[in-house]
Order: structure tokens, then sequence, then C-alpha cells
């Protein structure tokens, strides 16, 4: 499956940080929100997706809801990917980029899977 990833889209001085993944046929809008000042270690407090078609209609989770809130272990595994695509390696070809894009893309993916009915 196709994708492109939008990482890092945000207002300037803002504790609210936008990424896209963009399928085929839908896209995944995910929103971080950082506490403390984003210019000295700012701290993950809370994530939230959305999944919308490609002409921006939000698509209902199974229980009625519009959006999905990560939390507990989850929370923690998110973590862990979004600190690998923030890094200093990353930004600089240190490491594989397109594995560190496939487990963030792949992670958020089986999230989707779990909570939306995708026809």
């Amino acid at each position: 499956m196709n994708y492109k990833l939008a990482l890092n889209t945000q207002e300037p001085n803002s504790n609210i940080v936008f990424n896209t993944i963009m399928f085929d046929s839908f896209k995944i809008n995910i929103v971080e929100r950082y506490a403390g000042s984003m210019n000295a270690r700012p701290k993950l407090c809370e994530v939230l997706f959305k999944v919308r078609t490609l002409d921006d209609n939000i698509i209902q989770k199974r229980d009625g809801n519009m959006r999905v809130k990560i939390k507990g272990d989850t929370f923690d595994d998110y973590q862990k990917l979004s600190q690998k695509l923030n890094s200093y390696e990353y930004k600089n070809k240190l490491i594989n980029r397109k594995d560190a894009e496939q487990d963030y893309v792949h992670f958020i993916l089986s999230l989707v899977i779990a909570n939306y009915d995708l026809n």
C-alpha cells in the first residue's frame, strides 16, 4: 500500500504538532500535544488521530466517535516511534529512514484497523 508521510507541520511556538499519513483512498491526521516549551525538551502528553477521506470527510469509528486517543502502553510505544522520527540520527540519515517511517505507519495503521471499519 502506497503512502505519503508529512511530519511535524505546526505553527511557530505552538505546543501542537500535526502529522499526516496519506494513502490512496484515505488519510490519517495525527495530533500531538506537548507540555512545556518546544525549545527546551518538550514532553509529549497527548496523541489523537482521526481518519478522513481524501476530500476531508471524517470517518466514524465503530463506536460512533470521530477520533481515537492513544493511551497506556500504546502511548508509550507511540512515543518511542515518534522520538525515533524526531531524532538526530533520523534527520541526518544515520539510520534507515524508510524503516523508521514504516514502523511508524504500520503502528498507526494497526490502531486504525482496530478502531475503524474501512470498506
